[in-house]
């Protein structure tokens, strides 16, 4: 089956920080990527390099965390797309960031929404991964429709308005 290309980008990232609310909408995030950058300027005592890769994919998001010569992934943190309430590449301290809410599930099928970020190398490549976060969303919900998964009615309506990406 022909998978259309993904947008693949080196980063940083910056980790991730629960978040509360059910409503996600502009600025939503701006709290938690204060707090992210905060944490990841201090640690730092020089500039770190890209230290990973992310890869927006149709249904899929793969986080790939490379060695320190940025050669070889370490470790990959997988997303799926439909899971992703919120994203956005407009934060005020820093234009290069681009953040995700993400719905984690956990052991006792609760679940909590985390915000994970990252830093591009420009504001362009943040709100590239915006748009493609877009476009995975649109391919995931619509796929998702077509299989039957969500049936065309007033509550699939408001979830795909639900989700926003907030690219500028």
């Amino acid at each position: 089956m022909w998978q259309p290309a993904s947008e693949r980008l080196q980063v940083t990232y910056l980790g991730n920080v629960s978040t509360t609310g059910g409503q996600f909408s502009s600025g939503c995030t701006e709290q938690p990527v204060i707090e992210l950058w905060k944490k990841h300027t201090l640690a730092r005592e020089d500039v770190f390099p890209s230290n990973a890769l992310l890869e927006i994919r149709p249904f899929q998001v793969r986080l790939h965390h490379q060695d320190l010569k940025g050669e070889a992934t370490v470790h990959m943190d997988t997303f799926q797309v439909a899971r992703i309430a919120y994203c956005t590449a407009d934060h005020n301290v820093s234009p290069n960031i681009f953040a995700w809410v993400y719905r984690e599930i956990n052991d006792d099928l609760s679940f909590q929404m985390d915000c994970h970020a990252v830093e591009c190398e420009s504001k362009l490549e943040a709100k590239k991964l915006a748009h493609a976060m877009m476009v995975a969303f649109k391919k995931t919900f619509q796929s998702m429709r077509s299989d039957g998964r969500i049936h065309r009615d007033s509550s699939s309506e408001e979830v795909s308005q639900g989700f926003e990406s907030d690219d500028g």
